[in-house]
């Protein structure tokens, strides 16, 4: 069974910058499974926001972060990163990872199949 935990929130000024880690211990996962990162603020649903994949580290980013967050693997530390930059007060949200096997769905599909989640970590952006 994998265990995900993450790290790296905090309180944050709008306009600046924060580094999630989601760390996985257990039994080691194959390559073929890819990680991503969803967020929940109060009132709102689930919001898939980007995902790497273990092997090749391709990546999927929701439009509403594309080009202020980025994704990125440690496979040695079977650790993912999301560095957020230019955070908004509309960025404050419980953050999550999750894990699976990335298959040939696309990648909204693949993140509703996912099982594997960690507790997640509070973000707060304030203004």
């Amino acid at each position: 069974q994998v265990q995900l935990v993450e790290s790296g929130g905090g309180l944050v000024q709008a306009g600046g910058s924060l580094r999630l880690s989601c760390a996985a211990s257990g039994r080691t996962f194959g390559s073929s499974y890819a990680m991503g990162w969803f967020r929940q603020a109060p009132g709102k649903e689930r919001e898939f926001l980007a995902a790497i994949t273990w092997n090749f580290g391709t990546t999927y980013y929701a439009d509403s972060v594309k080009g202020r967050f980025t994704i990125s693997r440690d496979n040695a530390k079977n650790t993912v990163h999301l560095q957020m930059n230019s955070l908004k007060p509309e960025d404050s949200a419980i953050y999550s990872c999750a894990t699976g096997p990335r298959g040939g769905s696309s990648w909204p599909a693949w993140s509703r199949s996912l099982e594997v989640w960690g507790q997640g970590t509070l973000v707060t952006v304030s203004s």
